[in-house]
């Protein structure tokens, strides 16, 4: 009996098993007609899978679902197959390997894929925390691959496949070159990985996304609402003059053009700053060596004391940070609602300590000499911090501010974790 595999074609899980099958030099077919949906539901299916979910392979001994242990069992059946390493110790990093992109990546991936393409309820603070994961763990992956070809080995195991289809809908999907271009050996690795033959048999060329899949619309059926009544009020009016319905345009350009005046912020009616916070962020970005003699020196020589005001915060309950990753989110999620003030401010975050509980502090450059009270009123987490104004007359506070911009380390005497910069 052949190997049968009950899936959706080209879908990411079905192709582990297909690939390793292509590599074992096992043949493995798709079922006939299989519909998702439909196939799936009927009694016959169910006794393969009680769960009623594809995809399943189907052997002579039985039926096998979950897509790695499919691939798993393609890869065994071929006797030393180098797709598992070629010792005990090469197989259990395969395993390893195979657990971490599970884990680490193909979770994350989804967590943040899923409510994009409807099949979940998007929420702003679960994707965080996701896509906060997700770089973690490419940020280890990317390391390890920067003086490693393949994952296990000098060639290509079962690891690369399952990692490489885990990462497949992620490229195809959600990370644009700007954003994996933080990790460019992860490129490397993916781009090697899926332009090899056996891969390029089943997904043909692959596309990196020049965007990020959008949130689906929450309120579809209102142009609906809206369209009958454009159309119903012509009708009415088609016995007057050609040029009437001139005048509805008319009516609506200007009501259109009377939401648009806003009040100024308060921060723009201020006089104007011989400090140009643009000028200063882009000396941040573009300075990469001799940081000390360049970014500081060029922050001190552009700062205005009289336009902008420099702050230190210090989370107020750091004992609560004894999970690296949480805390980690915790700070990406400040940053991430501090976006209405990102005209006028500047930031530094340092999750500190080597071990939890983590300390969170930060160094904050506002427009004005107080924190914007509209940044009070609309970002929460505001109120968790413990906000000091900088004496910059102080030499020993104009240290700290130094080394904050900086990352410089150890900080206060502990390592950093994490420096995050608000621009």
């Amino acid at each position: 009996m052949a190997l049968v595999l009950h899936a959706i074609k080209n879908h990411k899980s079905p192709l582990k098993t297909l690939i390793a099958a292509e590599y074992s030099g096992i043949h493995v077919k798709y079922s006939d007609n299989f519909e998702f949906g439909v196939s799936n539901k009927t009694p016959e299916f169910l006794k393969l899978n009680p769960i009623g979910k594809a995809p399943v392979l189907e052997t002579p001994d039985g039926a096998i679902f979950e897509s790695n242990a499919m691939a798993r069992y393609v890869t065994r059946l071929k006797a030393d197959n180098p797709l598992y390493g070629s010792s005990l110790y090469e197989s259990a990093l395969v395993d390893q390997w195979i657990d971490f992109s599970s884990f680490e990546i193909d979770a994350n991936v989804l967590s943040w894929l899923k409510p994009r393409m409807g099949e979940d309820m998007y929420l702003p603070p679960v994707e965080e925390a996701a896509i906060v994961a997700l770089k973690r763990a490419l940020g280890s992956l990317n390391t390890h691959l920067a003086c490693n070809t393949y994952l296990v080995g000098h060639s290509v195991t079962l690891a690369d496949i399952i990692m490489t289809m885990n990462l497949l809908f992620a490229f195809i999907h959600l990370m644009t070159k700007s954003f994996t271009s933080e990790f460019p050996h992860v490129e490397r690795y993916f781009w090697t990985m899926v332009n090899q033959p056996n891969f390029k048999k089943f997904l043909g060329e692959v596309k990196q996304t020049e965007s990020v899949l959008p949130i689906p619309s929450k309120k579809p059926s209102q142009p609906k609402e809206a369209k009958p009544k454009a159309k119903d009020e012509p009708k009415k009016e088609a016995k007057k003059e050609v040029k009437e319905p001139a005048k509805p345009k008319a009516e609506a350009a200007e009501e259109e053009k009377a939401p648009k005046p806003k009040p100024k912020n308060p921060l723009d009616l201020l006089p104007p700053s011989k400090m140009i916070l643009d000028e200063w962020k882009r000396l941040y970005s573009n300075t990469k060596t001799n940081f000390r003699e360049v970014a500081i020196k060029g922050f001190w020589d552009l700062y205005d004391p009289e336009g902008y005001s420099l702050w230190f915060c210090d989370y107020k309950y750091n004992e609560e940070n004894t999970v690296s990753f949480v805390t980690l989110n915790k700070v990406g999620g400040f940053l991430q609602r501090m976006d209405l003030a990102r005209k006028y401010a500047f930031g530094k975050m340092l999750v500190i300590g080597s071990g939890p509980p983590f300390k969170v502090k930060g160094l904050w450059l506002f427009r004005g000499q107080e924190i914007p009270q509209f940044v009070l009123d609309e970002c929460y987490d505001m109120e968790l911090y413990e906000w000091k104004k900088v004496d910059i007359t102080d030499e020993a506070q104009k240290e700290r501010v130094n080394q904050m911009i900086e990352d410089y380390e150890p900080f206060e005497g502990e390592p950093l974790l994490d420096a995050k910069c608000f621009k």
